[in-house]
This record gives structure tokens, C-alpha cells and sequence, in this order.
């Protein structure tokens, strides 16, 4: 019964804190726009960025990875001790994180990609993957220029590096291939768009 109440609490908390998105939050406080209205109208980083300029985009950002670090702190040595494992409890809050992200009840269910929240979660459940995946990303994304190729390449390459570093419970790596499916999913359209050639270059700096 107790791993079962921990599993509700641990999805249901990680999807409402995932879904207080810092995009539309500060489009709105400083801006007085809604960044869903705006550019590629997803609520992320990346068009934030583009629409508004650098001053309050890398703040943007620095809260999307504080909202899902602070998820894998909280729940992280709670699940640990109730199911014996920190990182199947940084993997399970991570996803629903991602899910609060993109299907936010906050806000209509119109959410963002789920990256950064996912970037944060993943040096929780294994650093090693994490390195990897920032690795990938910042090759592709400094000399392809492509932020939608580069994270969901890194997003890939999380569960195939748990897999082949043998990361246990195998629940982990389930957990990961599920959150890398979704991210690949919230960006179909850049996918679509990438392969026509018509896929919008991005400059981190």
C-alpha cells in the first residue's frame, strides 16, 4: 500500500509542478504577451529566446530545470528507501514532469517540448547518461545549428546508454525510452519540418 500511495503522489505532485511553465509565466508578468501566441507559439526556451532576445530566456530555462531538480530531490531518497532505488524515483517524477509540461492542466493542456525538464532529471538518474547526452547536443548544436535534431538525438541516447552501462532496476530504463518517446513526439512537427529542409537554425548564444 505504501509504494502504491507513493506512486500516486510522486505522478500527480510531478505533473502539477511540471506544469507551471516559466515561458508563458514571464511572457505574460513582463512582456504582458502570451508566448503561445508568438514565433513557433511553443512555450520553451527556444522560442522564447527567439521572440523576446536572450535577457530572460537562459532565467526561463534555469526554472524549467529547477522545477524537475527539485522533483528527484524531494522524491528521489523517498522512493529510495520505500522501493530501494533513487534513480526509478528520479526516472518516474521525471516523466510525469515531462508529461505536466506538455499537457499542463494550468494552462488548457497547451504545453511545451519537455527538454528541460528532462535535461535536469536525467544527471539525477544517471550521471554517466546525462554526460553522454549533453555531449551529443552541444556537438550537433554548435555545428548543425539544429536545437530540434540536438536534443532529441540526446534524449535517444539516455535510455541506450543506461542499457548498455546495465543501469538497475531495468524499470529506470523503461522509464527514460518512454520520456525520450514523448519529447520525440512534442516535436513531430520539427521532425516534419526538418526533413522538408525548412527547420529553423538556432544560436545558443
Amino acid at each position: 500500500m505504501g509504494k502504491i500511495i507513493l506512486y500516486v503522489v510522486g505522478a500527480v505532485c510531478a505533473y502539477l509542478v511540471g506544469g507551471i511553465n516559466p515561458a508563458i509565466v514571464m511572457s505574460k508578468l513582463i512582456y504582458h504577451k502570451d508566448i503561445r501566441t508568438l514565433g513557433s507559439k511553443n512555450p520553451g526556451f527556444t522560442n522564447f529566446k527567439r521572440v523576446f532576445g536572450g535577457k530572460y530566456a537562459w532565467l526561463v530555462f534555469a526554472l524549467d530545470l529547477l522545477k524537475s531538480a527539485l522533483l528527484c530531490v524531494i522524491f528521489g531518497p523517498i522512493f529510495a528507501k520505500v522501493c530501494g532505488s533513487f534513480s526509478l524515483g528520479a526516472a518516474y517524477v521525471a516523466l510525469f514532469a515531462m508529461l505536466g509540461h506538455a499537457f499542463p492542466v494550468w494552462y488548457g493542456f497547451m504545453g511545451g517540448k519537455c527538454f528541460s525538464v528532462g535535461a535536469a532529471a536525467v544527471w539525477f538518474v544517471d550521471w554517466r547518461a546525462a554526460l553522454i547526452a549533453m555531449a551529443i547536443m552541444m556537438i550537433l548544436l554548435f555545428t548543425l545549428k539544429y536545437m530540434s535534431l540536438s536534443v532529441i538525438a540526446a534524449a535517444v541516447s539516455c535510455p541506450v546508454s543506461m542499457l548498455a552501462f546495465g543501469v538497475r532496476p531495468a524499470g529506470v530504463i523503461v522509464l527514460s525510452a518512454l520520456s525520450a518517446a514523448l519529447l520525440i513526439f512534442r516535436h513531430k512537427a520539427n521532425i516534419k519540418r526538418l526533413i522538408k529542409g525548412k527547420e529553423n537554425k538556432f544560436n545558443l548564444f
